[in-house]
């Protein structure tokens, strides 16, 4: 039979709205509903694949419901206006796409699709019901199913119902479902039940008698009593509530089966629309048309050593030339080049121009004065290393501009910086060439397909300079961009190079320290619980906890009992065997992603390891570093900080020299609020935790306790980070009303802090976005949103930005000025590793004084600000010895 799929359109909405984190496209109209309701769309579509497709919205005009009683969903909550505001756009994007929406006033979706469905029916046409709504499971049969998604273990999946599986999962026939909800009630509906009356009882009572009105002329014989009491009690009440809670089949709405044939989705109409709201995933499913809308543009394919001489003897030096080197998979490529004279050439390696001849070609290109432009410089520089060519005079760098002009996007591939500054759709990578086992090797995709792909990637970068350029200028970011990211990609690149040295011996025996001590812990466990389980299992572990041991604190779901990491924090103390099996998870994880993770990365030839620096990743601005991370190792247990004991200097020749910012972020906060009081303490060198303490406790700064001086160091941190009193009060141990005593009188001691901070928020509401010194910008949008939890967390970030973009743009600036000092002083030391406010020099002997000296000044001295920056230095032959 043909299959007719009917969606509760606000059912599904609301669903992707609470799901998704909020999104916005470039207008700032609120798109992460719409992207989660197309995305479940089209999933629904391959499971079902239906002939006929309608979708059904809720009405804000009362219903037939309503009128009855007025009580009905009175306890619902105004949807949030980002949820609103998306409601027209899903519909003008379903219309788009030739979907039917039917609607009528005076009823509800469910109402409507039911009734639809069972005109359906009358027609030999099998329908789907999708929704979240339990109500509608009373209108299944064989011929109409319900289809209801749910979220298990983190991913959406659907539970199925026709008439037999209501029946099996509720003991009762779907007309009697309306009866078991007519008693139980909906307090999501506001319908009111009959009192005590749940579920099980409910079920029970109509698997007896059928119907309501049955049970009620029978109740003498329903037991308990108290249950026969509320049923005569509250008859009027639960007839009232199966009018309420049951469906009306017949709503007077005109259907036409052939109006509801999802015919040719995929149109101009929709990808237009697909356009303006930048549904990006959604985008990539067209085939049938073009995927860009680009002036048609030839590019030119050069495969040829001769021609190939020719194109670089046609560059010319004082003229801007955008160029891209094309990677798959590590493989080099070819070439594609853009210019003013040339809109795209890509030179490809083939039979008759091999890597090394194309790279000996172009040579004198990269190590020369022409003016570059590209994207991911930092990626070309540590290749050519590789081939011994130097790249030089990379005037701008895409990637970079366009990450911070928005530092909160995932990705900055050409497709993306093409849609974002240029509103065209190019297919991305990924899109081309697929993913992991499915993934396909670049020219076995079409011809023209991979020179368009390849020619597209320097296009991008010439004609998008310009436009990011007269952005950038408009946003006072020129400092961030050419005097701090710039100068970045060559010191990145430079670490990223040398690499780090690890002894793989030493990496062994710790690793063989940690099995001893997970043994030790493990026959701990065992013997604390009285039984042997898998400790790795959160299910087993749960059973073991809450079952077995019976501690309280947990919540059990369909998996099991919940057994995470701040559950356990919790119950530290109310039990001895918590903190063994905290101890155990750190130590199992220094053992896998250290231990063994470090082991294989440790190149063979030189027993380094060669870390990845992220410039774009963090919305701060801060670096990170991937495969691995160096940055994340945990150093405040002490197991976790001689991780740093495997990392040495390259020969008895060098040390490690680490130089740290001494509470930056906190100087930061001072210079920012201009709190007298913190920027005094901070010039005099005074104990800033100690005497905070001193303050809030209103003790003498010598009479501070070590508690008390930790209370304050986590206040003063805290605020950092955006913490309330709920937060502080659980770290600190102590009750939320003392906590919210410590903040107060905080605040009261240092009152340009807490008016720096309500300014910052203030100021992010109204312009959308916060800013550091340096003009780096954060977009926040969820600052402004109805929902508490998002606003809450907009705040957060809001008043952290500032402090910690802030410190993470001049310890940049320290990178630049120390490497740059090495490099000018021709030092054989070098800059291997930063983290976070941190940087290690790997030192030659003879240069032990200089590089000191070179620290202390280029970042002491790197800003021009109200509070000493302050810098701890220490020396060692080990990573852990300089720390």
């Amino acid at each position: 039979m043909e299959k007719l799929m009917l969606i509760d359109g606000h059912s599904i909405m609301n669903r992707a709205f609470y799901a998704l984190p909020l999104l916005t496209n470039k207008d700032g109209q609120f798109t992460n509903a719409v992207y989660g309701f197309l995305n479940m769309f089209f999933k629904l579509i391959e499971e079902e694949n239906p002939k006929y497709i309608g979708v059904s919205f809720d009405l804000s005009k009362p219903t037939f419901r309503h009128l009855k009683y007025s009580e009905y969903k009175g306890n619902r909550k105004k949807a949030p206006e980002e949820f609103r505001s998306q409601i027209p756009i899903i519909k003008e994007i379903l219309r788009s796409m030739n979907i039917n929406i039917y609607e009528k006033e005076g009823f509800e979706a469910d109402d409507v699709l039911a009734t639809i469905a069972k005109k359906a029916d009358n027609k030999n046409i099998n329908s789907i019901i999708v929704t979240g709504d339990r109500d509608l499971l009373q209108v299944a049969s064989e011929n109409i199913k319900i289809k209801i998604p749910k979220t298990k273990g983190g991913k959406t999946e659907t539970e199925n119902y026709f008439a037999k599986d209501v029946f099996e999962k509720y003991g009762v026939s779907p007309s009697e479902f309306i009866d078991v909800k007519a008693l139980m009630g909906d307090a999501s509906d506001n319908v009111p039940g009959v009192p005590l009356i749940g579920e099980k009882t409910a079920i029970k009572i109509i698997n007896e008698y059928k119907t309501v009105e049955e049970a009620i002329l029978n109740v003498d014989n329903i037991k308990p009593k108290k249950i026969a009491d509320n049923l005569i009690k509250y008859k009027d009440q639960a007839i009232l509530s199966k009018y309420l809670v049951t469906i009306d089949t017949d709503v007077p709405i005109d259907f036409f089966i052939g109006d509801a044939l999802a015919d040719n989705i995929f149109n101009e109409k929709f990808f237009e629309m697909c356009k303006k709201y930048e549904l990006k995933s959604i985008l990539s499913k067209f085939k049938g048309i073009e995927y860009n809308n680009e002036d048609e543009i030839e590019f030119n394919l050069i495969e040829s050593i001769e021609k190939a001489r020719c194109y670089f003897e046609s560059l010319k030096e004082d003229e801007e030339n955008a160029y891209k080197i094309i990677y798959d998979d590590n493989i080099f490529l070819g070439i594609s080049f853009s210019n003013k004279y040339d809109f795209g050439s890509f030179i490809k390696v083939s039979n008759d121009l091999s890597d090394e001849e194309l790279l000996s070609i172009f040579k004198p290109f990269f190590e020369g004065n022409y003016k570059k432009i590209t994207l991911n410089a930092k990626q070309d520089i540590v290749f050519l290393n590789k081939k011994d060519i130097k790249l030089n005079n990379v005037i701008f760098d895409v990637m970079i501009g366009a990450y911070i002009l928005n530092s909160t996007k995932n990705k900055y591939e050409y497709n993306d910086i093409a849609e974002e500054f240029l509103e065209k759709d190019y297919i991305s990578k990924e899109d081309l060439l697929g993913k992991l086992k499915s993934k396909k090797f670049l020219f076995d995709v079409d011809k023209k397909d991979w020179i368009k792909y390849c020619g597209r990637q320097s296009y991008i970068c010439f004609i998008v300079k310009p436009i990011m350029e007269n952005i950038i200028k408009n946003n006072n970011q020129q400092e961030l961009f050419y005097n701090i990211e710039m100068p970045l990609i060559e010191v990145l690149a430079g670490m990223e190079i040398c690499g780090i040295k690890a002894s793989e011996e030493e990496l062994m025996e710790y690793r063989k320290e940690l099995e001893e001590e997970l043994e030790k812990l493990t026959k701990e466990i065992y013997w604390i619980c009285g039984m042997e389980f898998n400790i790795n299992s959160p299910k087993q572990l749960g059973e073991v906890l809450f079952d077995k041991l019976g501690l309280k604190g947990s919540k059990k779901t369909t998996t099991g009992w919940s057994t995470s990491a701040d559950i356990l924090e919790k119950l530290k103390d109310e039990h001895e065997v918590i903190q063994k099996i905290l101890t155990y998870r750190t130590y199992a994880k220094l053992k896998s992603t250290y231990a063994e993770g470090l082991l294989g990365v440790i190149d063979k030839e030189t027993g380094r390891i060669y870390s990845n620096f992220n410039q774009t990743s963090t919305a701060t601005g801060r670096i990170s570093s991937v495969e691995p991370n160096l940055q994340n190792i945990p150093i405040k247990i002490e197991l976790g900080h001689r991780v740093r004991k495997v990392f040495k200097p390259e020969n008895d020749d060098f040390i490690f020299i680490d130089a740290d910012y001494s509470q930056i972020e906190l100087r930061v906060l001072a210079h920012l609020s201009k709190d007298e009081n913190l920027i005094k303490a901070f010039n005099e060198e005074q104990d800033i935790h100690r005497l905070t303490a001193a303050n809030i406790f209103g003790k003498d700064f010598n009479e501070v306790t070590s508690f008390e001086r930790s209370a304050a160091k986590a206040i003063n941190f805290g605020l950092i980070y955006g913490k309330q009193a709920f937060t502080l009060s659980q770290e600190l141990g102590i009750t939320k009303k003392q906590a919210e005593s410590h903040i107060n009188e905080y605040f009261e001691k240092y009152p340009k802090i807490k008016g720096f901070l309500e300014r910052v928020v203030n100021d992010t509401k109204n312009k959308g976005y916060v800013e550091t010194i340096f003009n780096r910008i954060r977009y926040v949008p969820e600052i402004n949103s109805s929902n508490f939890m998002q606003r809450g967390a907009g705040e957060r970030i809001a008043m952290n930005m500032p402090i910690q973009g802030s410190a993470a743009d001049i310890i940049k600036i320290a990178m630049i000025k120390v490497y740059n000092r090495i490099k000018k002083e021709k030092l054989k030391s070098r800059l291997i590793l930063q983290v976070h406010d941190e940087l290690l020099i790997e030192t030659h002997k003879e240069e032990i004084s200089k590089i000191k000296n070179i620290l202390k000044d280029e970042m002491e001295d790197v800003i021009d600000f109200s509070v000493k920056l302050l810098v701890d230095i220490s020396e060692g032959a080990s990573w852990y010895d300089a720390k």
